[in-house]
């Protein structure tokens, strides 16, 4: 089986046709996906989907993009992350992409979270784009490293990730990979320990090939794992099986709590 670690089902474009999206999951064996949390706002919805599915879990966390939000503190991530369907902080991290002016609130955000992933003993889902060395920078000043968590969507050089991988954290691997021209994820995913490693689709952005340009869905999650396996020259099966290993052990998921 499959797990998606990263995707966003309250979204409108997905929600709307949830049925859907979870019969192609089934079609697809993909057993499990995780609902990413991006602002407090809309977390009830993201909450409600995991309740209401027992394969899915939800992460709490306000995404480095979003200015005009609430703005977490340390006492409300812990409250939210008590719900046993909570299985992460984040999507957290840095984006200077955006923020060009690599604004000082985006760091103290980041710590914040780091800080409440720590207090509450849940790993972290970090978002870099454009700010690696800072998003390390403050992993390791933070001691992110106690708790660990996942580079999501990973398309950073070899030596980032390797840096990343010391500090104990995982790298996911998005659609990207299937990409022609992607050659340096490509790579890492090549190089990276098979017991380190995760897939995701992070829809409804980013499909893979052969989807590309259209909207994502956790079912194409297997175009991931296909490529990977194709890089690695292992089949899907074992790629599937390491890659579920890892997020259940990572997230420390229940064996009762998977669905086949």
């Amino acid at each position: 089986m499959l797990v998606d670690s990263h995707c966003h089902l309250d979204f409108p474009d997905l929600v709307g046709r949830l049925p859907e999206v979870l019969q192609r999951m089934r079609e697809n064996q993909v057993a499990l996906a995780v609902c990413i949390g991006v602002n407090l706002e809309d977390f009830p919805k993201v909450l409600a989907l995991a309740e209401a599915q027992p394969n899915l879990y939800a992460t709490v966390g306000v995404h480095p993009e979003y200015t005009d939000v609430e703005d977490p503190d340390l006492e409300r991530l812990l409250a939210l992350a008590e719900h046993p369907k909570v299985i992460a902080i984040g999507e957290t991290g840095l984006d200077y992409y955006w923020q060009k002016d690599k604004p000082e609130w985006q760091r103290e955000r980041f710590r914040t979270h780091i800080r409440a992933a720590k207090a509450c003993g849940k790993p972290l889902v970090v978002h870099t784009r454009e700010s690696a060395v800072d998003t390390l920078r403050l992993l390791k000043e933070e001691g992110a490293d106690a708790v660990g968590g996942v580079m999501h969507c990973f398309t950073e050089s070899w030596d980032i990730a390797r840096q990343a991988l010391d500090l104990g954290f995982h790298l996911s691997f998005s659609g990207i990979v299937t990409f022609k021209n992607a050659l340096i994820v490509k790579e890492v995913a090549q190089k990276c320990p098979l017991d380190r490693m995760l897939v995701e689709t992070d829809a409804p952005y980013l499909a893979p090939v052969p989807y590309r340009g259209k909207q994502n869905e956790p079912a194409y999650v297997r175009h991931v794992a296909e490529e990977i396996a194709r890089l690695r020259c292992l089949s899907l099966e074992e790629v599937a099986r390491a890659t579920t290993t890892n997020f259940i052990r990572l997230f420390k998921i229940p064996v009762t709590g998977r669905s086949s």
